[in-house]
């Protein structure tokens, strides 16, 4: 039987510390999970010399010893199929590699998209911004500042979203100036954090950056990012909680990968975990075609298949929104919107 692992941890309150103890080696991921023995995931290690392999302790806590098909670890761990060359794959899915200012997107008419923070605690194997020029896209004042400017004279703006990277990763006084800078601007509504260090680093969500969300005069929405029932923890749960608290709306996206949740019933699982944490499910995203992550795809065949059989299983607010986004295009493009007809 597969037991979860115990790792030591620091207290929640050191989220800096936590971040800065993570895993950067396969070998040394698979020795703590007693997987160091299997020769098909050791073979993988070669994969991070494409995409660095990141893990908190925190994240790894959460994996099942012994288990090579984790859900929670395949999300991560380094994988000989990532040097696959697959047809329709591309280095750019979203073509997004043309910011109006440095760090700054303007996909659609009403929001834009701020490139805070260009890391991220955890390295996800599936990224779609896995090959993302960050070094010409730095989260600093100095860009940060531009894009408010851009920002400023753009009054069909009425949401901002922060994405990255992980725009978490930026400390609580940075958040403070940015948020401080966003509202001075008038036309602006909403603020969305996109962000998955939330949950890899539960520690994250400090009382200083509640007090922060729940000050502002804006509209607060954290998008977090988890895929599988497994990742929600105590930790987690108290800290969507104190962030509820603090008045800020609470959604969550995920990726619809092979392997790790491509079942009707860990679908319905995950929804009704998040929806106890105090979280909504938004989008179930289909895989963005990046290079080096084809054998997490799932077809789109077969995604509308395993949408059908969860409309059953749980209460239609717990029916996330399956879609995909297409570079270019003013919106996500829904899926499910199709289920009805075929």
């Amino acid at each position: 039987m597969a037991h979860i692992v115990t790792l030591n941890t620091p207290s929640r309150e050191d989220w800096l510390q936590q971040l800065a103890d993570v895993v950067t080696e396969p070998d040394e991921l698979l020795r703590i999970l007693a997987l160091d023995q299997h020769a098909e995931l050791v073979q993988g290690a070669e994969a991070r010399r494409l995409f660095a392999l990141r893990v908190p302790r925190a994240f790894i806590a959460r994996m099942k010893k012994g288990d090579g098909n984790d859900p929670l670890l395949l999300q991560v761990l380094t994988s000989r199929q990532e040097f696959i060359d697959a047809p329709g794959y591309s280095t750019d899915p979203l073509d997004e590699q043309s910011s109006v200012v440095p760090g700054l997107l303007h996909k659609y008419k009403n929001r834009a998209l701020l490139l805070v923070k260009g890391g991220c605690a955890v390295n996800c194997r599936y990224c779609f911004r896995r090959h993302f020029p960050y070094q010409d896209n730095q989260g600093n004042k100095r860009n940060w500042q531009t894009a408010l400017d851009y920002i400023a004279a753009h009054p069909e703006l009425d949401e901002i979203i922060f994405s990255g990277g992980d725009p978490l990763m930026a400390k609580d006084h940075e958040l403070a100036w940015l948020v401080n800078a966003l509202e001075n601007i008038p036309h602006l509504k909403r603020l969305r954090i996109h962000s998955r260090l939330p949950v890899v680093i539960p520690a994250r969500i400090t009382e200083s950056l509640c007090h922060l969300l729940g000050e502002t005069r804006l509209q607060v929405l954290l998008v977090s990012h988890i895929n599988h029932a497994q990742e929600i923890d105590d930790d987690l749960y108290d800290a969507m909680h104190r962030l509820k608290r603090a008045g800020v709306t609470l959604l969550n996206q995920s990726v619809l990968l092979r392997g790790v949740n491509d079942k009707a019933q860990t679908l319905a699982a995950l929804s009704n975990a998040l929806f106890d944490a105090g979280i909504l499910p938004y989008y179930l995203h289909v895989l963005d075609k990046v290079q080096g992550a084809a054998h997490f795809f799932v077809s789109d065949e077969e995604a509308r298949a395993l949408m059908r059989d969860l409309l059953p299983l749980v209460s239609g607010y717990l029916v996330p929104k399956l879609a995909r986004e297409i570079g270019g295009e003013p919106s996500k493009t829904p899926l499910d919107l199709q289920l009805r007809q075929e």
